[in-house]
């Protein structure tokens, strides 16, 4: 084993071997970046975080911020590269280069919907190809030796070839399997269908993340209990409500949620403004990156989707930081679990929340 993956390898080893739900950052492209890990780590964090994805191809070289995530991780966590993509070749060189690295394990992404990574059967799109899904994973097992995962939906359009799936995932050795309860074409938009992410955990000789929709402490153990998974991975939730992690541990200890005020909330945003600027980036640049965060915190802050809408609409920090304050500034308790936001049916974000 390459010896500075060792002590991320073990780390891993040692939460997997503990009774609790192994929590995980789930890895959103440009959002979940190393800035965002070392925020969410002060509220209490993931026990494994992973990376947004690399790209690769024939002629890739691995992105140079997205290295930085592994080089630089201040949290103390392991964490976990993923992969993107389907030449076999391309793909283990670059499995072979992140295993010197200080990397608990290498994870082939199975499941994004985005159309423009499964139009070049990458991502959710290999779910169309099962056969080059069972020769990668033969040719990254073979090729490296630290943790192999998946991240996979249910299948492109439809879960009828989800056995065959589990089938093919169950013949290469897995460490650990994650499993978004919708297909591809679903996107966001469905319900999870969580009796099927138990199927895998019942049929998988590796320990089972639960994906998708997971919005309280108490959602999250009831998801464990139906699934029969060894985790959970959360993505948009832990935006919405960086305490999530530390609440399901705390409910876990049988010990009541502590749910953050509106000015702990506040804190938050600003933090998360501080965290997402550099020096390089514009004002308005700055701001519509801030959306990308605010899109899924709009939907726990208040119901009627005013706060959204404005947020969406503002083009500089102080449009931003005064709709803050006037929604946030009290200390009443704010849950942050999605409330019934009014949508129209092609907002990014229209779709099952709970």
């Amino acid at each position: 084993m390459i010896a500075t993956a060792r002590p991320a390898v073990a780390a891993l080893d040692q939460r997997l071997a503990q009774l609790e739900p192994v929590l995980a950052l789930a890895p959103m492209q440009d959002v979940t970046d190393l800035a965002f890990w070392r925020l969410i780590h002060r509220y209490g964090g993931p026990d494994v975080y992973f990376t947004e994805y690399f790209r690769v191809y024939a002629t890739s070289v691995p992105e140079k911020w997205i290295v930085r995530s592994i080089t630089e991780n201040s949290t103390g966590r392991p964490v976990i590269a993923q992969l993107i993509g389907n030449d076999i070749p391309a793909l283990v060189r670059t499995a072979r280069f992140l295993e010197t690295l200080p990397v608990a394990g290498i994870d082939l992404n199975l499941g994004c919907p985005a159309p423009v990574v499964y139009r070049k059967c990458a991502g959710g799109g290999l779910l169309r190809d099962l056969p080059r899904i069972d020769a990668i994973l033969a040719a990254l097992r073979a090729a490296i030796t630290i943790k192999l995962s998946v991240k996979t939906r249910l299948g492109f359009d439809s879960a009828a070839g989800f056995d065959e799936l589990l089938t093919v995932l169950a013949r290469h050795s897995l460490d650990l399997v994650t499993v978004h309860g919708r297909t591809v074409a679903e996107m966001y938009r469905s319900l999870v269908q969580y009796e099927l992410i138990a199927r895998a955990a019942a049929r998988l000789p590796c320990p089972v993340l639960a994906n998708g929709n997971v919005h309280s402490a108490a959602h999250a153990y009831e998801v464990v209990r139906r699934t029969g998974a060894r985790g959970l991975m959360i993505g948009r939730g832990a935006i919405r409500n960086p305490w999530i992690f530390a609440q399901i541990r705390q409910l876990g200890r049988g010990e009541t949620p502590r749910l953050p005020t509106g000015r702990e909330v506040l804190a938050y945003l600003h933090a998360l403004c501080e965290a997402t600027a550099t020096p390089e980036l514009r004002e308005q640049s700055h701001v519509q990156r801030l959306k990308k965060y605010l899109n899924y915190i709009g939907l726990g802050v208040e119901a009627t989707g005013r706060f959204l809408d404005r947020a969406r609409r503002a083009t500089s920090r102080a449009q931003l930081f005064h709709l803050f304050a006037e929604y946030l500034e009290h200390d009443s308790p704010l849950p942050l679990e999605p409330l019934p936001v009014p949508l129209g049916q092609r907002d990014l974000l229209a779709g099952e929340h709970r």
